[in-house]
């Protein structure tokens, strides 16, 4: 477990006792209405949604997978995966509370995921996919460093667990991130 003094973050390894609370945050920071309130929301994009409490215990027991979350006042306010790749570490699954979206707060958690991933596994780079048409997102992501490689992969079209395209154009496209 780790604090953020100056943020007033606490930053830990996700339980099976968080599995509900996490589900509602990923939930909340992109399908629906609530997502709305923030910047990353999908809800124009997909329908349904867009993880479920199998979906968080699968990454919360996987070898070499870390689900991490920040807390502020004992409450989790933001989560991301991190899992270990070999050379690199893939990051997903990052929700942040719209409620303190544009607060820093994102900047903060993908900060200490790298710092944890590249001290931790001695990895020289994070990886991630994102939905080629988040061109916000990817804008946001860049100004972080990270680099759009234009590879692709397909949107899983007809598996409702990831959601229920309202386009037929989604693909996810590969950032990529040195770590120094």
């Amino acid at each position: 477990m780790g604090t953020a003094a100056d943020t007033g973050l606490t930053f830990r390894d996700a339980t099976d006792a968080d599995v509900d609370a996490l589900v509602g945050l990923v939930e909340s920071a992109y399908r629906g209405d609530s997502s709305r309130a923030g910047w990353t929301t999908e809800a124009d994009i997909l329908h349904g949604q867009r993880t479920d409490p199998e979906g968080v215990l699968d990454v919360i027991k996987a070898p070499d997978s870390r689900l991490l979350t920040a807390e502020r006042e004992g409450r989790i306010v933001a989560c991301c995966q991190l899992e270990h790749r070999g050379e690199y570490a893939y990051f997903g699954m990052f929700a942040v509370d719209p409620a303190q979206q544009g607060s820093g707060l994102g900047r903060t958690v993908i900060e200490e995921a790298e710092r944890q991933a590249r001290e931790g596994w001695g990895v020289t780079e994070m990886h991630m996919t994102v939905i080629s048409v988040r061109e916000e997102l990817i804008a946001w992501y860049e100004r972080r460093g990270y680099r759009r490689t234009g590879r692709t992969s397909p949107f899983p079209y007809g598996d409702e667990r990831f959601g229920i395209p309202q386009r037929d154009d989604l693909e996810f496209e590969l950032l990529v991130k040195k770590l120094a």
